[in-house]
């Protein structure tokens, strides 16, 4: 009877050791859950925002990682469709117990994802999703946007084509979210820097659709200065392919926001027409610094590939949890949040800020046009014009008034 005891007591504290190792683990790391699609044509860019967050979580834990914890994280493919996004965001932090959140390249699944993490109380770090309501009318204090958004690039390309000759204009794009408010954000606001400009005329087409030429007609036919593209993900590089196959730019300048990025340009190798007009965030070969190089050098050692545009988002956001938990000085979600807001710290493009009134990213853009270079065998960008992030980032008496 007494061995009987004896062994269902020994039972009971194993059991007990196995209940509490795992959370005593967990413990001992920061764990970050990554929602994101990693399936089809959006892993062009979410590939290099998964890869720059390694990168840089490699070399946090190297050196001791943070406070004595490492950095560990979790992937889930949200296969691009937000129910799918937001079931695993809840999975990661129900289940996973990771400390804080990331992602994600589809807008809807941003919000789904940022409105639970509010309810949670959980940081939440959105680095390629383009809405303005994300940290606009949606925004609060647990999300944190590491990239540009619609409004922000348009008003961006408006800062650098009001500088340009062109009159009259023409709008096409993709007829979703981010095709309108892309070309409405470039409309807007280079109406209000050059009243006298008209536009001419604008034509939409369903996203995936292949055929341009019905819009290429039209709008060769109008004859304007110049045309806003305002097209995503694989609609790119098909337009450019129809522009150039059709002559169209050859005659008529235009414009695309990342037209002049490495994601867009290399698949074509030589064959992308010459003289499109782009914003972006980032290029590997500018600007020609040793911090730049630095940061391409081991990026190409880990991946054996040049960063594209995500690259630099993933490996800042990585650097800023690190640095904003040891400002905190502890491991706690509230005291990284404010130990982050104003946060500068240095990145391959220069000094980058968080500022504190909305969490959004303080980013250089860049305004250039594409071009044949010697030392590749695709296209770049020249005639790169830098745009400070004051000069197209919304005020902050802006931020608040939209949250209002």
């Amino acid at each position: 009877m007494k061995k009987t005891v004896f062994l269902s007591t020994s039972l009971v504290f194993f059991v007990g050791l196995l209940m509490v190792c795992p959370l005593a683990y967990a413990q001992n790391a920061i764990k970050v859950g990554i929602v994101d699609t990693y399936t089809g044509p959006a892993t062009t860019f979410t590939m290099d925002v998964l890869d720059g967050f390694k990168l840089a979580v490699n070399e946090i834990n190297a050196k001791g990682g943070v406070l004595g914890k490492k950095i560990e994280y979790a992937t889930r493919d949200e296969k691009f469709k937000p129910d799918i996004g937001l079931a695993m965001a809840k999975e990661l932090v129900l289940k996973e117990k990771v400390d804080i959140l990331m992602g994600t390249i589809n807008s809807a699944t941003a919000l789904a994802i940022s409105d639970f993490a509010k309810k949670e109380k959980l940081p939440f770090f959105v680095t390629f999703s383009k809405s303005e309501k994300i940290i606009g009318e949606k925004g609060h204090q647990y999300v944190f946007n590491m990239n540009e958004n619609t409004a922000m690039v348009g008003k961006a390309a408006a800062v650098a084509l009001a500088k340009k000759p062109y009159a009259k204009y023409w709008i096409a794009g993709d007829d979703y979210e981010y095709g309108h408010a892309i070309a409405d954000s470039l409309w807007n606001h280079l109406k209000k820097m050059k009243p006298q400009i008209q536009k001419v005329g604008e034509s939409w087409w369903k996203v995936g659709e292949a055929d341009f030429t019905p819009y290429i007609t039209q709008i060769l036919a109008a004859k304007p200065d110049f045309i806003i593209v305002a097209t995503g993900g694989a609609g790119m590089v098909n337009f450019q392919k129809a522009a150039k196959a059709t002559g169209l730019s050859q005659k008529i300048p235009f414009y695309q926001h990342t037209a002049i990025e490495l994601s867009v340009l290399k698949p074509q190798e030589q064959n992308a027409p010459e003289g499109v007009f782009g914003t972006a965030n980032y290029f590997f070969y500018y600007p020609d610094t040793p911090s730049n190089r630095a940061f391409v050098d081991e990026y190409k050692k880990a991946y054996n590939r040049e960063p594209r545009i995500g690259a630099l988002s993933g490996y800042m956001t990585a650097r800023f949890i690190a640095e904003g938990y040891k400002k905190a000085g502890k491991i706690d979600k509230e005291a990284l949040i404010k130990a982050l807001e104003g946060m500068s710290l240095d990145s391959p493009v220069g000094p980058m800020a968080i500022r504190g009134c909305d969490h959004q990213l303080e980013l250089p853009m860049y305004f250039g046009v594409t071009k044949k270079d010697p030392k590749y065998n695709f296209f770049v960008a020249g005639d790169i014009q830098v745009i400070q992030a004051k000069d197209y980032m919304p005020t902050c008496d802006e931020v608040i008034k939209s949250r209002k």
